[in-house]
């Protein structure tokens, strides 16, 4: 059985396009639940497969939260390096149809810690054309 925690490509690539529509255009239905929260978890544990570590802790709730990006790692209470967003915003990031400092901004994605911002060098995790 494969690791939970682990997004194969091919699936993740499937559940983004699920919810492509909907992300390039905002007035399009939202899809189910289950495949906006496929897309999220399977984007992040994406980008965590691709930045191994655990200095910046990414956190999409209700659906995911991963640590990536090498360095030193926390041990206890809240990591000092974390980013936040909604689902929507999340996936927009991790298709490359929002750009980090944009998110920041608007409001959309909080960010906290001197590194947390070094996860833009890792996004687009599966890009879609506008």
């Amino acid at each position: 059985m494969a690791n939970r925690r682990s997004a194969d490509p091919t699936k993740t690539r499937d559940a983004v396009a699920a919810v492509a529509q909907w992300l390039r255009d905002g007035t399009a239905p939202t899809p189910e639940r289950s495949a906006i929260a496929d897309a999220v978890r399977l984007t992040a544990r994406t980008l965590a497969a691709q930045a191994p570590g655990a200095s910046v802790e990414v956190r999409v709730p209700p659906f995911v939260a991963v640590q990536c990006i090498s360095g030193l790692a926390h041990t206890r209470g809240n990591p000092p390096n974390v980013v936040e967003a909604d689902p929507r915003t999340w996936l927009l990031l991790a298709t490359g149809l929002l750009a980090m400092s944009d998110a920041l901004a608007a409001g959309t994605l909080q960010s906290s810690g001197s590194r947390a911002q070094e996860i833009a060098d890792w996004l687009p995790v599966v890009p879609l054309v506008p």
